[in-house]
């Protein structure tokens, strides 16, 4: 820990290059630089990182207020947490248009979007219903995409432990008002154990004419579901098929629609596929159209209206469908460097014309030119999921008599530019839920059983450092520490909600040179609410000059012995290598 401190206070000492301005669009009706968002909002330059990654999993970890819980690499049926939220309080977003699973909130990171594809990965922390409507109670993920600046052909791949291998490719054209770009990944494994093997399969179409947006893709998901659900040899396969369409009117007026269709094939005892299987077929669409106008003194309005429908026919769930439809309105008004003020309100109307009334309000205020003070106050609702309601197995059972989840969460932070452009941030937040949904049980030999929690209340702090050195090395510090108020169990065992990190903290360096080298190394350690805290280490290496571009990506190199998910076990260390070739590249 010493060696780390003189570290950082070493790469503060050194002599720094300013870094280009961010601009974010979550958390905020419009697009603005980062560093006047009033809520705490981190972004993953995602393109930038993409030769030092595998998947979007070795992106969202460098935050340390988001818990991927994983069943296996890659993200496989895996859960996202941010703020110590359930899964099913995490909203999935690609360029604004929404991704999560109203199956079962289990598949929300079954994105179909290869990782060539992303250019920014926005992660806003704390409720946003006001602005996305169900699901955005504890956070917000947005994975922007947009095609590269330049036409390019590039394939990628690796091979590495347990038999995996890697297959990526990205071919973009780019010419005058036209912008084309096709993506694919492919990762393969047997698996470290037995019947934990799988194949990813992502296929994405970007095209950009004019203001004219449109996006296809899909992904195939096979795996060993080995104790993913229980002590059961389970096998399970998820595919999906996403098209949106983004139209801009002038300069003040979107219009959006996608449509997206989700199957899932799901095998209790894979070698006896006869006893239990469960085939489920979902389907959701969404549309909205927004609008903008200009007010005096540096203020917008920005209105609109959303609608959004889903079915679901299964074996096991039955045959449901749900539609819903919200209008919105907001005020914002800022002056750079300054101040800004944003309120808004959002009032969304589903079954039996029950409605969510759900406001917001965020104020920024600049003390002076390097420090910053915010605080915003939000209410967040989320609908249950079909699985939450109707599901049922020898292991589960859903409640259809369920209620909506509802929160309130309440923020205030510091945002320091320090000498020589180190930054840090300071946040306080709390969640109050109500009617919060989990699977529990009364002790190891009951089933899980879907209820809701009458109150459950979060508190927490999050604390970063970032620096940028010379000859571009960069490092970061993040801590996330967490209290649940565990009362609301009464001697109930909890399958997801308190499973929460405690104390979760991310160390990451970087670095780039000029003779085309690039390495990033991650350091986090967590300790669970209830379990021994455990470390994980990763680091990647990669060349980025010339036609043939080598890299190499170490997993847990300390070979740390650990679960995400109870009884689920994690892999051990692990090696990818390969090639990355740039077939075609403008000079």
């Amino acid at each position: 820990m010493r060696l780390l401190v003189v570290w950082v206070i070493g790469c503060v000492a050194l002599a720094q290059e300013p870094e280009k301005k961010t601009i974010v669009v979550t958390g905020s009706y419009q697009a603005i630089p980062l560093e006047e968002a009033d809520r705490s909002v981190k972004a993953i330059p995602a393109r930038e990182l993409a030769p030092l990654a595998g998947s979007v999993s070795d992106l969202l970890n460098l935050d340390a207020s988001v818990d991927l819980r994983e069943r296996a690499p890659g993200a496989v049926n895996s859960g996202l947490s941010i703020r110590g939220g359930s899964f099913g309080q995490s909203l999935i977003l690609w360029n604004g248009l929404r991704l999560n699973s109203v199956h079962t909130s289990n598949l929300s990171m079954d994105l179909p979007i290869p990782l060539e594809s992303m250019t920014q990965v926005e992660i806003l922390k704390g409720s946003g219903s006001t602005l996305y409507g169900s699901d955005a109670t504890a956070g917000v993920i947005n994975v922007i995409s947009r095609p590269p600046a330049q036409s390019e052909v590039r394939f990628r791949s690796g091979f590495g432990s347990w038999g995996t291998q890697q297959q990526h490719a990205s071919v973009a054209y780019v010419g005058k008002g036209l912008a084309q770009h096709f993506t694919m990944a492919r990762d393969f494994s047997r698996g470290f154990m037995e019947n934990r093997d799988y194949r990813n399969l992502s296929v994405a179409s970007q095209t950009q004419f004019r203001q004219t947006e449109v996006t296809l893709a899909m992904n195939d998901r096979p795996y060993g579901a080995e104790q993913f659900y229980g002590n059961f040899n389970s096998w399970e396969r998820t595919k999906g098929w996403f098209a949106g369409v983004r139209q801009g009117i002038g300069q003040k007026t979107d219009i959006l629609f996608a449509y997206r269709r989700n199957t899932d094939l799901f095998v209790l005892y894979r070698d006896r596929p006869q006893v239990f299987t469960n085939r489920h077929a979902v389907e959701t669409w969404q549309a909205s159209v927004r609008r903008a106008e200009n007010l005096p003194r540096n203020a917008r309005l920005h209105y609109g209206a959303e609608f959004l429908g889903d079915r679901i026919e299964s074996n096991n769930l039955g045959r449901h469908a749900r539609a819903r439809s919200a209008v919105y309105a907001a005020y914002d008004i800022r002056a750079l460097q300054r101040f800004s003020l944003t309120i808004g309100l959002r009032d969304e109307i589903y079954q039996n014309f029950q409605h969510q009334l759900n406001p917001s309000a965020g104020l920024g205020f600049w003390l002076n030119s390097r420090a910053k003070l915010r605080a915003s106050a939000s209410r967040a609702f989320r609908l249950p999921t079909y699985t939450d309601l109707y599901y049922r197995d020898p292991a589960n059972i859903g409640n259809p008599l369920l209620r909506p989840e509802r929160a309130w969460t309440i923020e205030s932070g510091l945002d320091l530019t320090l000498p020589r452009e180190a930054k840090v941030a300071l946040t306080v937040f709390q969640r109050r839920e109500r009617d919060g949904i989990d699977f529990v049980r009364r002790s190891a030999a009951d089933i899980w059983r879907a209820t809701n929690f009458q109150a459950l209340n979060f508190t927490g702090v999050e604390a970063q450092m970032t620096v940028v050195a010379a000859r571009k090395h960069r490092v970061e510090l993040s801590y996330t520490g967490l209290n649940g108020a565990q009362t609301v169990l009464s001697g109930l065992q909890s399958k997801y909600v308190f499973n929460y990190p405690r104390h979760a903290g991310v160390g990451t360096w970087q670095a780039a040179w000029s003779n085309g080298m690039m390495a990033r190394t991650r350091l986090g350690a967590i300790e669970r609410f209830g379990r021994s805290p455990y470390a994980v280490w990763d680091t990647f290496l990669a060349y980025q000059k010339g036609r043939v571009r080598p890299y190499l990506q170490v997993a847990n190199l300390t070979s740390t012995r650990y679960e995400e998910l109870i009884g689920v076990r994690m892999p051990g260390r692990s090696f990818v290598g390969g090639l990355e070739l740039v077939l075609y590249r403008p000079r």
